[in-house]
């Protein structure tokens, strides 16, 4: 049915955890061997790998309804409400409805402009933070601080105010880890469904019935709290989730919280990694670095305040993020199943046939950028990409019917906050060494050593140079 070199049969015995850490890696050197289309045997399940930009479109653009659908998992069976939310219901009906509340209410652009005050005064909130070890002269951990920001950010975008001790969601922080932690975490079942009595053995089962109690518990609350101070100030994404809920009897309340979990973790680590990723970068380019703080502090000069209607007029930061995003996409590998037998170039794929989409290999592909793995902003300049996807040699947010909905929030908090890191600090390593650029994992694949940076005020620097 397929030649020998495009059919691999690929177990990873013994070497499983490996596997699963950096599986874009690994399936980006077989790439190089065998070509961009593979049919890898991941545990138990035929995995269709396309690696180009021609399979890539075939993919997401000529069959995009044909692998419309995406693999069920343990974490969205246990913790994400049997995966009800956008990333993991079948494409049809209610997955469409449910679509359709993300781009015209929750995630709109009037909805995004409507949060401004709260990234600004957020950010602000961290710019002082990070004066406060300026004083000292200390080093600051910019992925604590960057993941702080995107979870109150998206706090108060979500639940209309930061969870505290005093009314007993202190431990929310801790929980929101958790879940990050388990949507990421190797389950035997997910590979193996005849071995999932091994997540039983490795406690992984227990970690997700647990987390998914308290998530239910702290959601209940929020609700409840919504329900009876029925008027706010400021619409948050319960009130128009709850207001869905009153004109769509099957919208049940576990729809809600199985919503609100998918904002929290698509939005807190992808945005916060893309910051932490961009300023180590700039860091390790200084030449670009200055170009981009002169841009910003030229733009905002004296004011005090960067404003998000200057970083309309940032075109090099523009161009900054869109190469952090190409070297380091929120998606490095996009999922996707078929739902019905299909044909792929010649070659017939059965239904239910997951695939990976190697985001993270066509956007590094030589035959498409010249210098893939060097950071080069200045690629972009009088470029049309975008990030919708439409061009699939650059897909750091998805492409087709699955794109990311989320990605006018996210590049709004990751635009302001970099050009205030930008704006109010210079930086330097301690003691003037290399950044370590290597990858981690998570939701994204973030840094594997978190950055730890010294930050130097600029503006107490400028004034003490000017005496």
């Amino acid at each position: 049915m397929f030649g020998s070199q495009w059919l691999i049969y690929f177990f990873y015995n013994g070497n499983l955890h490996q596997l699963s850490k950096h599986l874009h890696i690994a399936i980006h050197n077989l790439s190089q061997k065998h070509g961009p289309i593979m049919m890898l045997s991941l545990g138990y399940f035929e995995t269709l790998v396309v690696s180009s930009v021609e399979m890539i479109k075939e993919i997401k653009h000529n069959q995009d309804l044909e692998f419309a659908n995406r693999p069920n998992t343990t974490v969205s069976k246990l913790v994400h409400y049997g995966g009800i939310n956008l990333l993991h219901s079948p494409y049809g009906d209610y997955w469409r409805q449910l679509r359709k509340i993300y781009v015209m209410e929750l995630l709109s652009n009037k909805r995004i402009q409507s949060f401004k005050y709260i990234r600004e005064e957020e950010v602000a909130l961290m710019i002082k933070k990070i004066s406060l070890s300026c004083s000292v002269g200390g080093l600051v951990n910019i992925r604590e601080l960057v993941t702080g920001l995107t979870n109150d950010i998206i706090c108060r975008c979500a639940l209309g105010r930061k969870p505290g001790e005093e009314d007993g969601h202190g431990n929310f922080g801790e929980l929101a880890t958790e879940s990050v932690s388990l949507f990421t975490a190797f389950s035997f079942g997910d590979l193996f469904p005849w071995l999932g009595w091994m997540d039983y053995l490795t406690g992984l089962v227990s970690r997700m019935k647990k987390a998914s109690r308290e998530l239910d518990n702290f959601f209940d609350q929020i609700i409840d709290e919504h329900l009876v101070q029925s008027i706010h100030s400021n619409t948050d994404f319960v009130d128009i989730l709850l207001e869905t809920q009153k004109n769509d009897i099957n919208f049940t309340r576990d729809h809600v919280k199985a919503v609100i979990l998918e904002i929290f973790l698509g939005g807190t680590e992808t945005s916060s990694t893309t910051i932490e990723w961009a300023l180590a970068e700039l860091i390790n380019n200084p030449k670009l670095m200055k170009k981009a703080q002169e841009e910003v502090r030229r733009i905002v000069g004296t004011e005090g305040k960067v404003d998000e209607e200057d970083i309309h007029q940032m075109g090099y930061v523009k161009l900054v993020i869109k190469e952090t995003l190409r070297l380091h996409p929120s998606a490095v590998l996009i999922p996707g199943q078929s739902s019905t037998i299909t044909n792929v170039k010649g070659y017939h794929i059965p239904a239910k046939t997951r695939v990976l989409i190697n985001a993270w290999a066509v956007q590094r592909d030589p035959k498409e950028w010249e210098k893939p793995d060097k950071f080069i902003p200045e690629r972009f300049l009088n470029n049309p990409l975008d990030f919708k996807g439409q061009d699939f040699k650059y897909i750091p947010f998805g492409s087709g019917r699955r794109g990311c909905p989320g990605l006018s929030f996210g590049t709004a908090v990751v635009e302001i906050a970099i050009a205030n890191l930008l704006y109010w600090f210079d930086w330097k390593t301690p003691g003037g060494e290399d950044l370590d650029m290597r990858e981690g994992f998570g939701i994204t694949v973030n840094r594997k050593i978190p950055l730890e940076v010294v930050p130097i005020s600029h503006f107490s620097q400028s004034m003490k140079r000017g005496s």
